[in-house]
């Protein structure tokens, strides 16, 4: 499987917790960027070997804040320029307040078949403390034109651990949003990242996040809800129906190639080995780079054999299923239980994995210590 996103920085108003690499738009300045954009993709289209890419998924920022036709015009140069399959998962991330039924007819013409709405809570007095643009009507909004529009695979973003947030709130969201039917929902515990809006007002004390007892509470008892809804946890954060595992984000947790265009967009191939590299995060370099007619990669590094080992092992793990011991076996030549020994033994001992004979995985104890799990295989 091979997988390609596509980085689009703008949003109406960064959130109070977000440090992704987003900011305001300008309209001048997207015109310029979806411009450039344009060129790296056709650039990229002629350097990079022929394959069929299996997933699209276009991200943010907020890629559903651009005008009417921009999609339209970024997925035909898309086609034009890259072997995209005829069943492809092709994921757009959408914010309730940006969309309207014109946008979404343009998304379903342009081949897009999966959306991905941030939700968030269904608390609004929560949406205005963590600075979400919209309502929990708007998102209702959303969701119905969505469906009015045919999209039959729709993942909703919801989160829990915010300032004020007690467990009841957050079942109460499960609740909701599971009550539209939704194929997918992602549920994520908010991290405070040093440099937001959200870290400054909580290093002053004007804001108060909940005990971390509190947001275990909100962890275990939300996951159990959410499988007695239908939605079968796959990954550490992730739930689905039956058959709605998001496919893009299963190829970057069993680590495989994708290519990344945009800005500050990442990417991982096997060219000559397994290679890594990033895009520029500044907008002037960006667009002087494509001017000269080259990729806008500020670094790229050959990752040796023993690091893609264990990188196969920490995503892997983040899934239910583990990681396949066939896979890993064809691709080192090696059983991932003779490379990591001791560590699988001890993790077993604890309880915290088990193997089996397709698969080394992770118990439900040790998801919920995945980073400490994870040290056994550093010291191996």
């Amino acid at each position: 499987m091979a997988g390609l996103y596509i980085h689009i920085p703008f949003c109406v108003r960064k959130c109070a917790y977000c440090d992704f690499l987003s900011f305001p738009q300008a309209e001048a300045q997207r015109e310029l960027y979806l411009s450039a954009l344009g060129e790296e993709i056709r650039l990229a289209g002629r350097l990079f070997p022929a394959q069929g890419y299996e997933t699209v998924f276009v991200g943010g920022g907020t890629p559903s804040i651009l005008e009417p036709g921009e999609v339209r015009t970024l997925f035909q140069t898309l086609r034009q320029s890259f072997s995209i399959l005829p069943d492809a998962e092709i994921t757009l991330e959408c914010n309730p307040g940006t969309l309207s039924q014109e946008k979404l007819e343009e998304y379903r013409a342009s081949g897009v078949n999966r959306l991905s709405l941030g939700l968030q809570s269904a608390e609004e007095k929560l949406l205005q403390e963590i600075g979400r643009i919209h309502s929990f009507p708007q998102f209702l909004d959303s969701f119905r034109m969505a469906r009015q529009a045919g999209f039959g695979n729709v993942n909703v973003d919801i989160m829990y651990g915010l300032p004020g947030q007690d467990k009841a709130q957050f079942l109460s969201t499960i609740e909701q949003v599971a009550a539209l039917g939704p194929e997918h929902i992602s549920a994520y515990c908010l991290i405070l990242e040093e440099g937001t809006p959200l870290h400054e007002r909580v290093g002053r004390g004007e804001t108060r996040l909940p005990h971390e007892d509190a947001i275990w509470d909100m962890e275990q008892e939300g996951r159990a809800a959410l499988a007695a809804l239908g939605y079968a946890r796959y990954e550490i954060s992730n739930y689905a129906k039956k058959g709605f595992a998001c496919r893009h984000n299963m190829n970057y947790w069993e680590n495989g190639p994708y290519l990344g265009l945009g800005l500050g967009a990442h990417s991982a191939m096997r060219l000559g080995g397994w290679r890594r590299w990033e895009n520029t995060r500044e907008l002037e370099s960006y667009f002087q780079a494509i001017k000269a007619g080259r990729l806008p990669i500020q670094h790229q590094e050959r990752i040796e054999e023993k690091e893609e080992m264990f990188e196969c092992l920490m995503l892997g793990l983040r899934m239910l299923k583990g990681v396949d011991r066939a896979a890993f076996q064809a691709r080192f030549g090696r059983d991932l239980c003779a490379v990591y020994p001791e560590a699988v033994e001890a993790l077993c001992a604890i309880g915290w994995a088990e193997v089996q004979p397709d698969a080394f995985m992770l118990t439900e104890a040790g998801l919920d210590m995945e980073n400490s799990a994870l040290l056994y295989f550093l010291e191996d």
